[in-house]
């Protein structure tokens, strides 16, 4: 009779991977460790006197110290505050001189000894110190033996705590939260109180609860600098001394209260405040998808998609921009410009330079009448939508679309009925109630864009606005947003990879390439006469550089190029083949063509209705071919297929660079 064992499965997160071993070589050191760390403890917990321990406690020396423990930790924290918080700011916003040096001072009092630290502060705030002298004489304030010189050693050595904590949640808070607030019209003030400290809170509680539980427990700089006096300097830690030498037993249970609240800062700090900010999903409510239907377009009724300026006031933009971009722009009021370009061609950094945000480019600009270059990025009137919308985490929808509106003045009841009918417009109305967080990316993206326009910008400027919606989605916000720019009183720049944007929503289209414009021309002439070969590969179309010939163009490769419409030999020109114009052949094709070369399939893709091949040659670069999908069945093609390749000269469009 064969039994089935059946063992007892290990809980998930305890298992092991297979093969792995714990080395005994450093198990042993660090359980040494752990009870070398535990043994203090145990030794308290082993020699309290717990049925006096309510007797030992609720002694008026033990209540009148613990009071003034509580009075100068509390106002250690709120000086910490009050100093470190601008302090950890500006160590982590802001690159100066002898900046590693004001770090090491921040650091010192936490590796100081906390005796030479109350002798330090005697010297420099003492009666007979460098300030203590002028203190006394102007203000008549005597730190030393006085409760407020125990709540200067507290701050001095519990404050670098909430700094180094703070300065590390706020070093991992990417800028551009603050930089898209600025953008809606927020002042560095307002961008603060509204966007940093709320996104930092985590950060800011853990520094926070350290610095006065550090604070609660400071004893050597203290008894230094202020004294032991009852009632006036004798904290709670100086009591324990004191009591050491008379009553050991209630010096052990003032000892574990110390403790015991030391232990609870720390419990409550762990796993919950670890510094990190509240850019992270929601824990409770599921983000959504992307699957709600949009919402219905405006109706017939409603006021216009982006409200005429007051006065009839529009904004033309002129620019000149140096630095790693290189170009001048002008552009009249309504004008939309699609901005195209390979990776690093300085998009981005273009409309950074528009909103004083770099140092890599300086942007001379002038909206309308009046010249903003000087200005602040939040007096420019320029709204920004960064790649990934930079939606506040902390805020429902709705107040995300509202806050450039606050930011301007409008009182929050406007603020937030304007805001609503933004996002109805974009699709996303029902949603205004939901956090960042609760949001798809094609969701959050609609809100980005509604923050934006409610904002009533002079410039617009948005860094590939639909990349995150899928088709249907995008199709819906692209006939959106065009009606709205229609009536936009300013200038817009889209970034954008999508021919389908740049040439429905823009009127013209700026080509970059290393930061220089290498076209700036309607859609349709770009189309027909793309000038850079990363916009004609964008188009959809081969494009090889080369210098024109005699009877066409030159590669450079050494290869050579017929075609029926030759250049003046020697100029640079860029030579543009349709997919469609590429024939594809098993064998070697005979006739008219006067293009031929042998390759290999290296990838066979869809294009809708037909199939894009792409075949690789050593006599030419790599060509795309459009073909039927039956075509390519009656071809056999597939990957590694030796296949043949022609283009008629008439095909062959050449562009001059």
């Amino acid at each position: 009779m064969t039994r089935l064992r059946i063992s007892a499965a290990r809980p998930a997160g305890r298992r092991r991977a297979p093969g792995t071993r714990t080395p005994v070589a450093l198990v042993v050191p660090a359980l040494v460790a752990v009870a070398f760390l535990l043994m203090p403890l145990v030794g308290i917990l082993a020699r309290t006197s717990w049925s006096e321990l309510g007797t030992h406690l609720t002694s008026p020396g033990v209540t009148e110290a613990l009071s003034l423990s509580l009075l100068v930790s509390f106002w250690a924290l709120g000086l910490s505050l009050l100093l470190g918080v601008p302090l950890a700011w500006l160590l982590a916003r802001v690159g100066f001189p002898g900046k590693a040096l004001v770090r090491s001072l921040v650091l010192l009092p936490m590796v100081l000894p906390p005796t030479v630290g109350g002798v330090a502060l005697l010297l420099g705030f003492g009666r007979r110190g460098v300030l203590g002298p002028w203190l006394e004489d102007t203000f008549g304030i005597v730190l030393p033996f006085h409760t407020s010189g125990a709540v200067v050693a507290a701050t001095f050595v519990a404050m670098p705590f909430l700094v180094i904590s703070l300065e590390g949640t706020l070093a991992g808070l990417r800028p551009r939260y603050e930089e898209t607030a600025a953008s809606l019209g927020a002042s560095p003030v307002r961008v603060f109180c509204t966007v940093t400290l709320p996104m930092v809170a985590p950060g800011l509680a853990a520094g926070a609860a350290l610095t006065w539980a550090r604070a609660l427990g400071e004893f050597g700089a203290t008894i230094t600098f202020a004294g032991n006096l009852p009632g006036t300097t004798q904290t709670l830690p100086l009591q324990v001394y004191l009591l050491l030498q008379g009553s050991p037993e209630a010096a052990t249970s003032v000892s574990l209260l110390l403790l015991v609240i030391a232990m609870a800062v720390l419990i409550c700090l762990r796993g919950r405040w670890t510094g990190a900010t509240t850019d992270r999903p929601a824990r409770d409510v599921p983000a959504a998808e992307d699957t709600d239907p949009p919402a219905p377009s405006a109706p017939v009724g409603e006021p216009p998609a982006i409200p005429a300026a007051p006065d009839g006031e529009r904004w033309p933009l002129h620019a000149d921009v140096t630095g790693f971009n290189r170009l001048t722009l002008d552009a009249e009021p309504g004008t939309t410009i699609a901005v195209v370009g390979p990776n690093g061609a300085g998009k981005t950094t273009l409309l950074r330079a528009l909103l004083g945000l770099t140092p890599r480019a300086h942007a001379a600009l002038r909206l309308g009448d009046t010249d903003v270059t000087a200005l602040p990025p939040h007096r420019r009137g320029v709204a920004w939508v960064p790649q990934d919308g930079a939606l506040f985490p902390h805020l429902s929808a709705l107040s995300n679309t509202a806050y450039g509106l606050r930011a301007h003045g409008a009182a929050r009841g406007e603020a937030r009925r304007v805001a609503q009918q933004w996002l109805d417009r974009l699709g996303v109305g029902h949603l205004a109630h939901r956090r960042p967080a609760q949001l798809s990316g094609g969701q959050a993206q609609r809100v980005a864009l509604a923050r934006a326009l409610a904002a009533r910008p002079r410039l617009l400027l948005l860094d590939e606005p639909l990349a995150a919606l899928d088709q249907t989605t995008r199709a819906h916000v692209r006939h959106t947003l065009r009606s709205h720019l229609a009536g936009f009183g300013g200038v817009c720049l889209i970034v954008t990879h999508d021919p389908v944007e740049a040439v429905s929503l823009a009127d013209r289209v700026l080509v970059l390439d290393d930061g220089r414009a290498l076209q700036d021309a309607p859609p349709a002439e770009v189309t027909r006469h793309p000038r850079s070969p990363w916009v004609a590969r964008m188009l959809g179309r081969n494009a090889w550089p080369g210098v024109a010939t005699g009877d066409g163009l030159g590669l450079a490769d050494g290869g050579r190029l017929v075609v029926a419409d030759p250049l003046p030999e020697g100029s640079r020109a860029l030579a543009i083949i349709a997919p469609e114009a590429v024939s594809v052949h098993l064998d070697k094709p005979a006739g008219s063509p006067r293009n031929i070369w042998p390759g290999t399939v290296r990838e066979i893709t869809s294009a809708g209705s037909r199939l894009r091949v792409l075949v690789t040659s050593q006599q030419a670069p790599d060509l795309v071919a459009e073909i039927t999908p039956s075509a390519a069945l009656e071809l056999g093609l597939a990957d590694g297929v030796s296949v043949w390749t022609s283009v008629k000269a008439t095909e062959v469009l050449l562009v001059t660079l």
